[in-house]
């Protein structure tokens, strides 16, 4: 047994002789890759350094933003694809250019390897950038970059509804603990809560839970950002300059304006406005929307003009929408329909061309063009629109359609009683009246459960006006008159007694008045509309459509015990709002006569006018609007010119003018222009 063990031995000793070999092999192997690698990656850090002189020579006489960017950006890349200047360019030029989802969605990973690259070569030069000012200055071209790359990638996240990526990209800004908020991240945060504010967690985790705790976290960041200015107010001001501060505030202000607009503190709003005014910094749109919500419309109207023709790329321009529904509620429903069709043919389908044609809908359906409201609103139902620079969003959209249509079918029914006066024992009128019935119902159905799930609804909705609404107080009141009029009564009635808007107090009376009628308090709601009319002081230039809706509601309530005022109030609403009347439900009463040629055609023209529901009279009377329809034959067509005097004699319809070649519903569309209706000259 102890043979063995110098056996042992000797083999011990030959196995440690053989791994010292094989270690020494080993190492030299390491030695040599590591020399090997080393000089590779010394070789490619000079290339990368040479590329990425080249790249930031070549920059030089390029923005990312001009027509020669992109082959510039591919250069760049092919150069240094490690380099982040050349994905910076790509996803800054296709953002620049982006009008579609498609478009925002591709500029998107671009930016997103830029801001990689840029943090790994970067990140410390952007931790360090506020150390000192002779370091802040060397390396700001890069701080700019940032702020470039960091800009673009978050309006393509705002752009495509991606506000928890905003909120992502906001936290990684502020881990670098910048000392100045060029990048706008209290306010950034400030805006993405309110315009997500109906949302709750469950959409997106850093949403709180309602409305009104999504607002107080919009308010806590704006004062922490006037907070964050304060706190670093000495340093900036050494740097920057002494009104460095008083600029930053102002950006804030700007938010603070509008929030406080919304959660009605309109004192506070008009405080905050007066401010960014009084520095030429505030936005005369928003203010303008504010002054429509208290009903100061006359201001609204100038204040939306101020920013009408302000350029901007790619976005809705707002006042192209808001401006066309003060048009209406002025009765000037050609202005509306002009507004609404200059920025569509101006801008095409670019982000806008949907809210645009939603305007002209409205636009078209006031002024008693329902095929041509049809046609728009259609095109904004299959248009896919995106939401750029505004707090309007897609749910707003699609219950602002929604609603218009339910209206539009509203309309199609009454106008099919108006021109067929005994559409009662028609068949064909009665399958057509069932066919929009069920189209109504089924319209009403997905537009109420739009509003039963929308938690602003109170807010956009029930309050008529809201800077933040985008369907009018008219539009509501076609949704609301079919559902409970007892609970909007007591809804209407508290108004009243709370809401503190001086001159929105008269829609809630109207409102109010409307909703007793509905129950059949008839007498109780002619009190108080015709208190309504003796006491209320508004703008008449402004408020036609409040006033049409006020005759009409004198003229039903009063139709039986008050007959001596209903002539009166009819020649009132046709001076007021003509175009209400073949919608309302109302017989008008009209004296009208004939002139010029007559043969077969004309005579069938003129049945087809009387089988309308108008109380035709052969003689002028005191007090109604008195027409006239002179027909001329032109070949094989015909030419109908219709004047109109309301029963004061004021002009009304003046030389309207309309062609047709046969009688078939030549008589129908006379009797809408009658009302004001205007429309092509041709059948």
């Amino acid at each position: 047994m102890k043979a063995d063990t110098p056996i042992h031995i000797n083999h011990t000793g030959c196995h440690k002789a053989a791994t010292v070999s094989r270690l020494k092999s080993a190492l030299l192997s390491v030695l040599c890759t590591g020399l090997f690698l080393f000089t590779f990656h010394f070789a490619q850090a000079q290339g990368n350094a040479a590329a990425r002189y080249e790249i930031d020579a070549k920059r030089m006489g390029v923005k990312p933003t001009d027509k020669d960017a992109l082959p510039r950006s591919r250069e760049f890349i092919r150069l240094d694809s490690t380099y982040y200047v050349g994905w910076m360019y790509e996803g800054i030029y296709k953002c620049d250019r982006s009008s579609d989802y498609l478009g925002y969605k591709n500029a998107i990973p671009a930016l997103q390897k830029a801001l990689a690259l840029m943090e790994k070569d970067y990140g410390n030069v952007m931790r360090n950038m506020y150390s000192s000012i002779e370091y802040f200055a060397q390396n700001v071209p890069r701080y700019q970059d940032m702020f470039f790359i960091y800009n673009a990638l978050k309006e393509c996240y705002d752009n495509l509804e991606m506000p928890d990526q905003v909120i992502a990209l906001l936290d990684k800004i502020d881990r670098y603990r910048f000392k100045k908020d060029y990048f706008g991240t209290y306010y950034h945060r400030a805006w993405t809560y309110h315009r997500n504010r109906f949302l709750t967690s469950a959409n997106f985790p850093f949403l709180k839970n309602s409305v009104a705790e999504n607002e107080k976290m919009a308010f806590e960041y704006c004062y922490k950002g006037l907070g964050f200015i304060g706190q670093h107010k000495a340093q900036n001001d050494l740097w920057f300059g002494p009104s460095q501060a008083e600029s930053d505030k102002l950006t804030i202000f700007y938010y603070m304006a509008m929030l406080h607009c919304y959660n009605k503190n309109y004192d506070s709003s008009e405080y905050y406005y007066n401010v960014l005014a009084a520095r030429g910094a505030v936005s005369w749109n928003n203010y303008g929307s504010m002054q429509a919500e208290i009903g100061n419309f006359s201001r609204a109207i100038e204040y939306y003009k101020r920013d009408q023709f302000k350029s901007f790329s790619h976005m809705l321009h707002e006042p192209f929408y808001f401006l066309p529904i003060l048009s209406v509620y002025g009765g000037k429903t050609q202005e509306a329909i002009k507004t609404a069709q200059d920025i569509i043919q101006q801008n095409g389908s670019t982000p806008g061309f949907g809210w645009y044609n939603l305007a002209l809908a409205r636009s078209y359906m006031y002024d008693g063009q329902l095929d041509s409201a049809e046609h728009a609103l259609n095109k904004a139902a299959n248009f896919r629109e995106i939401h750029i620079g505004t707090t309007l969003t897609q749910s707003q959209y699609n219950f602002t359609t929604n609603l218009l249509k339910v209206q539009l079918i509203d309309r199609k029914i009454n106008q099919l009683k108006f021109l067929n006066k005994g559409w009662w024992y028609s068949p064909k009128a009665l399958y057509q009246l069932a066919s929009y019935t069920s189209e109504k119902l089924m319209t009403e159905y997905v537009t109420v459960n739009e509003l039963a799930f929308n938690p602003e609804r109170n807010r956009v909705v029930y309050d008529l006006f809201c800077s933040e609404a985008t369907t009018t107080f008219d539009e509501a009141w076609f949704l609301m008159k079919d559902f409970s009029p007892s609970f909007f009564l007591k809804k209407y009635e508290n108004y009243l007694a709370t809401d503190k808007r001086e001159n929105i107090q008269r829609y809630f009376s109207l409102f109010a008045a409307k909703f007793k009628y509905e129950q059949g308090k008839k007498d109780e709601a002619l009190n108080d509309f015709h208190t309504l009319e003796r006491s209320i002081m508004l703008d008449t230039a402004n408020e036609k459509l409040f006033m049409g809706r006020l005759y009409e509601g004198l003229i039903k309530a009063g139709n039986k015990q008050d007959k001596a005022n209903t002539a009166l109030y009819s020649n009132a609403l046709y001076e007021t709002f003509p175009q209400l009347i073949p919608f309302s439900g109302i017989t008008p009463a009209l004296s009208i006569s004939f002139s010029g040629d007559e043969d077969a055609v004309t005579k069938a023209v003129i049945k087809e006018l009387k089988g309308c529901n108008i109380r035709f009279e052969e003689e002028p009377l005191s007090g109604i609007p008195t027409a006239v329809i002179r027909f001329t034959k032109k070949g094989t067509r015909y030419e109908a010119i219709v004047q109109v005097r309301s029963g004061n004699g004021k002009p009304m319809v003046r030389n309207n003018r309309l062609i047709f070649s046969k009688a078939e519903n030549t008589g129908k569309e006379l009797a809408l222009r009658l009302f004001g209706k205007s429309g092509a000259l041709e059948i």
